[in-house]
């Protein structure tokens, strides 16, 4: 079993695999951007760090002041993406991970460790049950489903932004807050173009693009968050067969 990790750096992030679309070409587009934005994020202090080998183990996380969400801290980590898959489950590499993370907070005098979750397992979001295991508490909640969780070495929280708390829009048509760090979101952007064309639904995409418009999303967002009908629905990224059982019943 390969238990070397590296980190990303300029120096070998061209040639390095990124974990979570080691595997599907129909992703390129999504790595590439992926690529770029981090290339724009290591100044910041932006830790990405991975398995050593050809599969999806790896942590990925940034000082808060600088993380692309709407959640206020001072002086904390913002863990992004946590994810150990498939075979190397059960193996000791997310405790490896969150430990090496752990120590590094430490070690940058952090005051402690955030991740956004959920109070019953959620897809694209990190495990409470296995985050709890170490120390993290929930700090913060938007609605009935969604947590902020926190390690907290000094006593002081971070929190969830006012405007994240609010869950409502104007529009009432499907709309799509986004950003460019995780390489699924070119190809799912595509299938809901296509999927809302062809079934005669109005879309509207807004793409955050900038540390600003992250920390003002009206949502809970670590990426990507859908709306309807005005009010909030899901950060789960939507493919055609989700959108075939949300507009159409089928599957349902």
């Amino acid at each position: 079993m390969c238990d070397n990790y590296i980190n990303l750096t300029m120096d070998n992030l061209a040639k390095e695999h990124l974990c979570c679309a080691i595997s599907d070409k129909k992703h390129q587009l999504g790595v590439d951007a992926k690529r770029s934005w981090l290339a724009e994020r290591f100044l910041e202090g932006h830790i990405f760090r991975k398995l050593d080998d050809k599969g999806k183990v790896f942590i990925e996380y940034t000082p808060l002041e600088t993380a692309w969400v709407p959640v206020n801290g001072e002086n904390y980590i913002y863990i992004y993406c946590f994810w150990v898959s498939g075979s190397f489950k059960s193996k000791g590499h997310g405790r490896k991970l969150l430990e090496y993370c752990i120590k590094d907070a430490k070690s940058r005098d952090k005051s402690g460790i955030c991740v956004i979750s959920s109070k019953k397992k959620t897809p694209f979001l990190t495990d409470k049950k296995y985050m709890q295991k170490y120390g993290f508490e929930v700090v913060d909640r938007i609605g009935s489903e969604y947590e902020l969780l926190a390690l907290s070495f000094d006593g002081s929280k971070p929190a969830f932004t006012n405007s994240a708390h609010i869950q409502e829009i104007d529009m009432k048509e499907l709309t799509i807050f986004y950003g460019k760090q995780c390489p699924y979101i070119p190809n799912c952007i595509e299938q809901v173009e296509k999927f809302c064309k062809d079934n005669n639904i109005p879309l509207n995409l807004i793409e955050v693009d900038t540390h600003e418009k992250a920390k003002a999303v009206p949502c809970v967002f670590n990426n990507w968050a859908v709306f309807y009908g005005g009010r909030f629905k899901t950060v789960h990224l939507l493919n055609e067969g989700y959108l075939k059982k949300m507009f159409l019943g089928v599957g349902s």
